[in-house]
């Protein structure tokens, strides 16, 4: 069976380790003998948007994030609607995340429409938000039910009410340090989640890369995925969570 990833500006949209994601959902899926691939979507008119099953969408700078901007809203949004839809799902990290908003406002108070694929709103703060999280999923039969990683972001991302929290911050600031959310999830017939988890986040989250994996899998009549041996990507896993803990 055939698994194409979809790399959303792998040149501008990759910072703090998000390369990682792609090898673990493209190794997750080779072991399990799918015929995995990963189609790199840089801007421009993009022709195989429809063949994919799951889309990354990494973290940038301002700087990066108005370099996309554009192309974004004209070649990447209708595509990107019409793939979940069909089942495709999308996750998107930290500037990859804001841009899938509504809007991202600048510390200089310039505006940022994004594609409003998931139901939130940002702006920049004044702090940035640096350090290990812990995250309490949302996401039902996930296996531990929490998350790690790293963030670090100026931005705070409020979610609208279509949109629900990946999690509840157990250690960290997550969306915004006030409201004690991290991320966003919202289904259109596939599913988006929004995060701002670094450093990356799949490899030391596999049961969030199944997840991923198996969802997309749905819409070509298998969603059943083979056991692997996770103990090393559970034992990084768990030393987070005990690094967090003393801190």
């Amino acid at each position: 069976m055939k698994f194409t990833i979809g790399w959303l500006y792998p040149d501008l949209m990759n910072i703090y380790g998000d390369r990682g994601n792609i090898l673990t959902l493209l190794r997750r899926a080779q072991w399990r003998e799918l015929d995995a691939s990963v189609v790199e979507l840089q801007r421009g008119r993009a022709k195989n948007m429809d063949d994919v099953d799951v889309f990354f969408f990494g973290g940038g700078q301002d700087r990066e994030q108005a370099l996309i901007y554009e192309d974004l809203r004209e070649h990447k949004q209708d595509q990107l609607q019409q793939a979940v839809k069909n089942g495709a799902q999308i996750l998107a990290v930290c500037g990859g995340y804001q841009l899938l908003g509504h809007y991202y406002q600048t510390a200089e108070g310039e505006r940022y429409d994004g594609i409003g694929l998931i139901d939130v709103t940002t702006q920049a703060g004044k702090k940035r938000f640096i350090g290990d999280v812990v995250v309490q999923t949302s996401i039902e039969g996930l296996t531990p039910s929490t998350l790690v990683g790293f963030e670090n972001h100026s931005g705070r991302t409020f979610l609208g009410p279509n949109a629900r929290p990946l999690g509840k911050v157990l250690t960290g600031k997550g969306n915004n340090g006030s409201d004690k959310t991290e991320g966003a999830v919202q289904s259109m017939g596939g599913g988006i989640i929004g995060t701002y988890l670094h450093g990356s986040l799949l490899p030391k989250n596999p049961h969030l890369a199944d997840h991923l994996i198996g969802e997309a899998l749905r819409r070509r009549g298998d969603g059943a995925l083979s056991k692997l041996d996770d103990s090393e990507e559970l034992a990084a896993h768990g030393w987070i969570l005990q690094r967090a803990q003393r801190r």
